[in-house]
């Protein structure tokens, strides 16, 4: 009999046998992604309603670029957590698909341990900008919304990313070994 590979098909069919922190990292993440798209339909609401004001009233939004810019920067970052987890990465398999099962787990592994650490790195980095963006009181132009909040806001994405990265690289071995 073939051992099944451990990186598994489909994440969410899984989701069972992640384990409770697995649950609910996964959990997270999801809901992380559904407040991001919230955020983009909200932009997209307000982009309309800004482009007909404009056209048919002489009446757009006020500093409806600002609030996209600022906006729509910490709600991409909301979608990176769960994607890892959903194993929606882009990936090259030309190279790995005549691999044994154990080296693609392994390569799969290293890149979600590489992914941990860029998700740790980004959130100290974003973490330590939002602060001096904060210390320096830089502001929008139109609207003078501090600039630093959609810094801050982008900072639980990418922590979240960075154990998402951790976990699916720790998964797969501890479900090859029993312990999911």
């Amino acid at each position: 009999m073939q051992a099944e590979d451990p990186s598994g098909p489909d994440p969410q069919a899984e989701s069972a046998a992640r384990g409770p922190y697995g649950r609910l990292l996964f959990a997270l993440a999801k809901w992380f992604a559904y407040a991001g798209g919230a955020v983009f339909i909200a932009l997209v609401i307000m982009s309309v309603v800004s482009i007909v004001g404009r056209k048919l009233l002489g009446a757009p939004v006020p500093g409806d670029v600002e609030v996209l810019q600022l906006s729509a920067a910490f709600a991409s970052a909301t979608f990176f957590a769960y994607c890892h987890l959903m194993r929606g990465d882009v990936k090259v398999d030309f190279f790995t698909a005549h691999m044994s099962s154990g080296r693609r787990v392994l390569l799969d592994s290293a890149g979600s341990l590489l992914v941990g650490l860029l998700g740790a790195v980004l959130a100290w980095r974003t973490a330590v900008g939002a602060i001096s963006l904060k210390e320096g009181g830089e502001s929008s132009a139109i609207l003078e919304l501090p600039v630093w909040i959609a810094q801050a806001l982008m900072v639980p994405s990418f922590i979240l990313l960075a154990l998402a990265g951790f976990y699916m690289c720790w998964y797969p071995w501890s479900r090859s070994r029993g312990k999911s």
